[in-house]
């Protein structure tokens, strides 16, 4: 018997994935990565306490999470200073934009985005038919203005603007943002993607405002908090965009787990701050290790260092291949000229040293391929 046909736009779609995990690569190489540096997870680990409570949440895992993720969504409003109402929980930054993007865009609807920003995005907006528009960057940032005329010009519902930037690091100050926030489009939504602002300059993040309906604030326990494979995220809006969510969202995919351990992350604040110089500190290290071996390191304000190779994207790719085939897992941009560079995430000492090891031979091998 025959199945039943695809729709017609997923029929048209690629079977592919924004990102091939290290495990995947892992598997094609047959050994496992000396230093796991790609995917801007915390390696120091989430807060011991938040630990306690998973691993408390465990023997209780036989229940499903709340379906309202109450007392998180409680404990982010107390710590946020705003009302619960204006907060929505789910599966990571990922799984909202998804959801995002499933409320607002239909076949056809045009949305504005910066060329080579955070993958994923783009991945959900092609799966429910959408019009990407892109905008090039001015420098190694984003460009608001930019986004905003291609935005008025295409009439797009929303914008997607990460502040902290993936994967260039680089970030503009809150007034920047506000401005930009200031002169939205009528009847588009900013999806301002704040994932890395726990780790980011104080000045990075204008004053949370719930009371307009044209911004869409995104923030994650992955990063700073160090909860990746927990997949914990949440959204800060107006009441009435945050209760759209629940028309369509997967009122039990968040777990037991993952709440109980957001919830003691959020109140271990002494963790956090002890990331975030630990994260500073790793980053500076990146930055010499760089620069002794003839490359620039460009500023950051996330967990992560951009590394300018001096050379085209072809270079940068080369050198990008010899650090796997040294068991080093890194990643870099897509999209010339931000593709002339690798991104190495912060990571423990001894993930460094082997950073450090192998990018004299990874930068040589790919000087050859000049030659």
């Amino acid at each position: 018997m025959k199945k039943p046909s695809l729709t017609p736009l997923a029929q048209s779609l690629p079977a592919s994935v924004p990102f091939v995990g290290p495990e995947t690569q892992e598997r094609q190489m047959g050994r496992p990565f000396v230093a796991r540096l790609g995917a801007n997870e915390s390696t120091f680990g989430p807060s011991p306490k938040a630990i306690a409570a998973m691993q408390k949440a465990a023997s209780e895992v036989w229940m499903y999470g709340d379906p309202e993720s109450h007392d998180l969504r409680h404990a982010l409003a107390a710590h946020h200073g705003i009302a619960p109402e204006t907060i929505m929980v789910g599966e990571g930054i990922d799984g909202l934009l998804g959801l995002v993007v499933r409320l607002y865009v239909g076949e056809g609807d045009a949305v504005v985005t910066s060329d080579g920003a955070y993958p994923t995005f783009n991945y959900h907006v092609a799966g429910f038919g959408g019009m990407l528009h892109k905008v090039p960057y001015k420098g190694d940032l984003e460009d608001p203005d930019a986004l905003i005329a291609k935005a008025d010009e295409v009439g797009a519902k929303l914008i997607y603007f990460a502040n902290p930037d993936n994967p260039m690091g680089s970030w503009h100050s809150a007034e920047v943002v506000q401005d930009m926030i200031d002169r939205l489009p009528e009847g588009c939504l900013l999806i301002l993607d704040e994932a890395y602002v726990d780790l980011a300059p104080e000045g990075t993040a204008p004053a949370l405002d719930t009371s307009t309906q044209n911004v869409l604030r995104m923030r994650t326990f992955s990063k700073a908090h160090g909860m990746a494979g927990a997949r914990v995220g949440y959204a800060i809006g107006h009441p009435e965009v945050i209760s759209g969510f629940h028309k369509v969202r997967n009122h039990f995919g968040m777990s037991r787990i993952g709440q109980d351990g957001a919830l003691a992350a959020l109140a271990d604040t002494a963790w956090l701050e002890h990331i975030q110089a630990t994260v500073a500190a790793s980053r500076d290290r990146i930055g010499e290790i760089a620069r002794a071996n003839g490359l620039t390191p460009l500023p950051s304000a996330t967990n992560f260092v951009t590394i300018d190779c001096g050379h085209d994207g072809g270079f940068a790719r080369a050198v990008l291949s010899n650090l796997v085939a040294a068991g080093i897992f890194v990643r870099m941009p897509f999209v010339a000229p931000q593709d002339r560079c690798i991104r190495v995430s912060c990571g423990t000492n001894e993930q460094i040293s082997a950073f450090e090891k192998a990018l004299p031979a990874a930068l040589a091998a790919a000087h050859e391929n000049l030659k």
